[in-house]
C-alpha cells in the first residue's frame, strides 16, 4: 500500500512535466510540419524494465503530451499478447528460474536460437508466475522480479495519447500457427493502435490490406544493413535504395538505426548526414529514428550531454527526423520543447545560480588551457576560475593540480623530477614548483578523464589542445570579455612557503592589484581556499569575496562551525555528496547543510557537475540536465561549479525552468524527488542504509597560520619571459582583441554619451 502511495506520488510530481503540446512558431522540417513523435521504447525503459507498468505510466507523465509509447508484441500458446523485447524472454523476465527445464530451439529467420518463448506457454502461467528484469545489465536491477508482464491490453488501458506496436518476428509464429495479423485485427476493434510497425515486408504487405489507413499507420524497421530481410530475401542495404518500389507501396513510414542518418566514424565523431531524410521525404515517406538512449556512449560532439544529440536529428539546417524511438523520453520531450529551434539563445538567465566554470570548459579541453577559458565564456559562463599554481622560479599560472603529471605531459620528459608529497597527496607526481616556468611551457596541456581507466573518455581529438595561462594573462582575459567574476582558488599554500620558500598569497594579491580588481566592483571576486589562514590575507577588501572550500563530504553544519566560517568567508564551495544523499546510485534524500550555511548569510557554492551519465544518480535519468535542474530548483545553490558550463548555461536560458502548473511554457524540467525512485523498491532488496556522513566540527574549519617564507626567489617579469612556439597564449591575443575593440569604440561612445 506504501509503495502504491508512493508510486502516485512520483506520478503526479513527474505529471507536472507535461503541457499540452503547443504549435511552434517555427515550422519543423518534418514531413507535415509537425513537432517531432517522442516514442518511448517500451515505456521508460532505461530506467524501469521494458513495458512494465511503472515504465509506462512514468513514461507518459513524464513527456510531451503527445508521445508514444511502444510495444513490441508477443504472443503466447493461447494466443495472448504480450508486450515483451524479444521474442526470446530469459533476458527480460524471470521464467529461467520459474521454469529452469523450459528451454527450446527454435529456428528463427533460418538461425537456430535457444532459449525461453512465449510460445511455450499459456497467457496464465507467464502471467501469474513470471515478472520482469532489466534487460541492458548496467541499468539498475533493482526493480527485478518486482513487477508482472505487461499485455497489451494493460499498456492501452492506461491511455497513453499514441500507442505503437512493433511485430518482430510474423513468420515465426505463423509457422506455430499462431497468426499476429488475427491478433491485432481482433485487439484494433476494442482499442487504438496508431503506428504497426515491423522489419518484415510481407507481414506489413498483408495489414496494408487491413488496417484503416487514416488511424492506423504502418512503418517499416530498417535492421543492420547486412542482416536479410526474411520475407523478400534482400539485404536492408539493398532495400535502402529501392524504397520507392519495395516500401513506398505499402508503408507510411520507416524507422531506422540513428546511424543510417548521422554516421559516427572510427573515431567516434559524427561524419556528415546521409540523404536519408530528405531522399525519403521526397517519396512522402516519415522517418523515424531509433537506437537513443542517455546512458551508453555518443559521439564525442555532443559532449555526454543527450539533448544535443536528439537536437541534431531534429534540428538542423537540413532536415528533421519525424520521430525519435528512445529509452529515456523526458530527455527527448525537452530536446524538443525546450533546446530544439534555438530556443535558449540570447536569452536572460532564469534563476539566481551563478554558471561556474570548473578549470574552463575542462569537460572538452584540457583544464585551464586558454581553449578551455574561451570556450567556457563562449558557452555562458557567468565566472571563470582560475587555480593558481607557482613554478620553481615564482610564475603564477593556472592549472587544475600543483600535480602536472595529470594535466600536462610533464611525467614523462621530468620522470626524474617525480616525487610524492604527502602534504599534498598520497600518489607520486611531478609538481609545478620543481620545474621552471620555461619548462613547464616544453610540456602540452592534456585532457584526462574524471573516470579513470574507463571507456568514459572525454574528447580525444582536443587531448593536447590549447595552451597554458598565466594569472596575468588569465585576469587580462577576464577583463576583456566582460565575464562577470573570476574566482581565484589557492591551495597548498603553507607548504610552498615552508618548503619551497615561495608565497603564492602575495603572487595572486600582486597580480590582481595590478590589474586594478581590488579597486573596481563590477566584476565579482571570489578568493576562494580550503585555508583560512590564506582567506585571513583578504579581509578588508570590499572588492573581494572570500569562499572557503570545504572539501570532505559532510552530513550536517552545526552552528557553532558556521558562525566560526563566519569569520574568515562570505561563502562556501562544498561538494554535491554534502547536499544531495545518495546510495548505490539512488538518491535517498537532502542534507540541511545548504539550508544552515544560508542561514548565516553565506553563500552556496556547489561542485563539481560533469556531464557524463556515470557520474548521475538514477533519479536524473542519466541526464545531466535534471540534476542541474534539482540543484537550482530544490537545493537553491547560488552557484553551480561545473566542466561543462555549456550545459548549465543551456538549462538556465530556456524556457522550461518554470515550474509553476499555470505558466504558458512547452514542457517543464523538474528536479528529481530525492528519495521517490528508491522508495518503489521493497525495503528488504534495497541497498543496506549508510552511515551518515559526519558533521562539519570547529577543529576542520580553522588553520594554522602561514609559515613565514626563508628566501624569497625573485618574481620573474612573465610579461618577458619565451613562449612556447615564440608568441603568447591564444588567451592572450583574444584578450588583446578584445581590449582592442573596446579602446576603438570608446571615443564613438564617448560622443554618443556627450551629445
Amino acid at each position: 500500500m506504501i509503495r502504491s502511495l508512493i508510486f502516485v506520488s512520483l506520478f503526479i510530481h513527474s505529471t507536472l512535466a507535461q503541457k499540452p503540446s503547443q504549435s511552434s512558431p517555427t515550422k519543423w522540417q518534418t514531413l507535415n510540419g509537425e513537432q517531432p513523435l517522442v516514442i518511448a521504447r517500451g515505456g521508460f525503459s532505461g530506467l524501469f524494465p521494458e513495458s512494465s507498468s511503472f515504465a509506462n505510466q512514468i513514461a507518459v507523465s513524464t513527456s510531451l503530451s503527445d508521445m508514444a509509447v511502444s510495444c513490441n508484441l508477443q504472443l503466447t500458446k493461447d494466443g495472448i499478447g504480450l508486450c515483451l523485447p524479444d521474442i526470446r524472454i530469459d533476458n527480460s523476465t524471470t521464467i529461467s528460474s520459474i521454469y529452469p527445464k523450459g528451454q527450446s530451439t527454435y529456428k528463427v529467420n533460418g538461425q537456430s536460437v535457444r532459449g525461453w518463448f512465449t510460445v511455450d506457454y499459456t497467457s496464465d502461467q507467464l502471467l501469474s508466475n513470471v515478472t520482469l528484469m532489466q534487460n541492458v545489465y548496467s541499468r539498475s536491477n533493482l526493480f527485478d522480479g518486482q513487477l508482472p508482464i505487461s499485455t497489451v491490453e494493460d499498456v492501452t488501458g492506461i491511455k497513453p495519447p499514441k500507442f505503437w506496436l512493433h511485430v518482430q518476428y510474423e513468420r515465426f509464429y505463423i509457422e506455430r500457427k499462431l497468426s499476429p495479423a488475427a491478433y491485432i485485427d481482433t485487439a484494433s476493434k476494442h482499442m487504438s493502435i496508431n503506428y504497426i510497425s515491423s522489419p518484415e515486408i510481407g507481414f506489413l504487405k498483408l495489414m496494408n490490406s487491413k488496417v484503416n489507413k487514416k488511424k492506423t499507420k504502418l512503418v517499416f524497421q530498417f535492421l543492420g544493413l547486412e542482416d536479410v530481410e526474411p520475407t523478400i530475401n534482400h539485404k536492408y542495404k539493398s532495400i535502402l535504395q529501392s524504397l520507392d518500389s519495395l516500401v513506398k507501396p505499402y508503408v507510411s513510414g520507416i524507422l531506422v538505426p540513428k546511424e543510417y542518418i548521422w554516421p559516427t566514424n572510427n573515431d567516434g565523431y559524427l561524419d556528415e548526414p546521409t540523404t536519408l531524410v530528405d531522399d525519403a521525404h521526397k517519396l512522402g515517406l516519415e522517418v523515424y529514428a531509433y537506437g537513443f538512449a542517455n546512458d551508453v556512449p555518443m559521439s564525442y560532439d555532443y559532449n555526454y550531454d543527450p539533448t544535443a544529440e536528439y537536437t541534431q536529428f531534429v534540428d538542423n539546417s537540413k532536415f528533421s527526423v519525424d520521430g525519435v524511438l528512445t529509452d529515456f523520453p523526458p530527455t527527448a520531450s525537452e530536446a524538443i520543447a525546450c533546446f530544439a529551434h534555438k530556443k535558449n539563445e540570447s536569452k536572460p538567465k532564469n534563476g539566481a545560480s551563478l554558471i561556474i566554470s570548473n578549470n574552463g570548459a575542462s569537460g572538452i579541453y584540457p583544464g585551464s588551457s586558454d581553449l578551455a577559458y574561451q570556450r567556457a565564456v563562449e558557452d555562458g559562463a557567468d565566472i571563470i576560475d582560475c587555480s593558481v599554481q607557482l613554478s620553481q622560479d615564482g610564475v603564477a599560472f593556472c592549472l587544475p593540480s600543483a600535480d602536472l603529471a595529470g594535466d600536462t605531459t610533464a611525467m614523462l620528459p621530468f620522470i626524474d623530477r617525480k616525487t610524492v608529497i604527502p602534504e599534498i597527496q598520497p600518489e607520486e607526481g611531478v609538481f609545478s614548483f620543481d620545474l621552471t616556468w620555461n619548462e613547464i611551457q616544453t610540456l602540452q596541456s592534456q585532457l584526462v578523464s574524471p573516470f579513470g581507466n574507463s571507456s568514459i573518455i572525454r574528447n580525444p581529438a582536443n587531448k593536447n589542445k590549447g595552451s597554458f595561462v598565466s594569472l596575468s594573462e588569465f585576469l587580462e582575459f577576464a577583463k576583456a570579455k566582460a565575464v562577470s567574476g573570476i574566482l581565484i582558488n589557492i591551495e597548498n599554500a603553507a607548504y610552498i612557503a615552508s618548503n619551497k620558500n615561495l608565497d603564492i598569497v602575495a603572487k595572486v594579491a600582486t597580480a590582481l592589484t595590478n590589474a586594478t580588481f581590488d579597486k573596481q566592483s563590477t566584476q565579482q571576486v571570489l578568493i576562494q581556499s580550503d585555508d583560512t589562514s590564506v582567506l585571513s590575507k583578504f579581509k578588508g577588501i570590499p572588492a573581494y569575496k572570500r569562499v572557503l572550500k570545504i572539501k570532505e563530504k559532510i552530513g550536517d553544519a552545526p552552528k557553532a562551525s558556521v558562525d566560526e566560517i563566519k569569520k574568515y568567508a562570505e561563502a562556501v564551495t562544498i561538494p554535491r555528496s554534502s547536499i544531495v544523499k545518495v546510495n548505490d546510485f539512488f538518491t535517498v534524500g537532502f542534507t540541511n547543510v545548504v539550508k544552515e550555511m544560508k542561514a548565516a548569510n553565506l553563500s552556496v557554492y556547489v561542485y563539481q557537475f560533469r556531464n557524463e551519465y556515470v557520474s548521475l544518480a538514477f533519479d536524473y535519468f542519466s541526464d545531466p540536465i535534471v540534476e542541474i535542474a534539482t540543484y537550482v530548483q530544490s537545493v537553491q545553490a547560488d552557484g553551480l561549479i561545473t566542466d561543462f558550463p555549456g550545459t548549465a548555461s543551456k538549462y538556465m536560458r530556456c524556457p522550461c525552468t518554470d515550474t509553476d502548473p499555470k505558466a504558458n511554457i512547452p514542457y517543464a524540467i523538474l528536479p528529481a524527488e530525492a528519495g521517490s525512485l528508491l522508495s518503489l523498491i521493497p525495503p528488504e532488496i534495497q541497498p543496506p542504509a549508510q552511515a551518515p556522513a559526519q558533521p562539519l566540527e570547529v577543529k576542520d574549519v580553522v588553520d594554522p597560520p602561514l609559515p613565514p617564507l626563508g628566501k624569497v626567489n625573485e618574481p620573474k617579469d612573465v610579461e618577458n619571459l619565451p613562449q612556447r612556439g615564440g608568441s603568447r597564449s591564444g588567451l592572450a591575443s583574444a584578450a588583446n582583441v578584445g581590449l582592442s575593440l573596446v579602446a576603438a569604440i570608446l571615443p564613438s561612445l564617448l560622443l554618443t554619451f556627450c551629445s
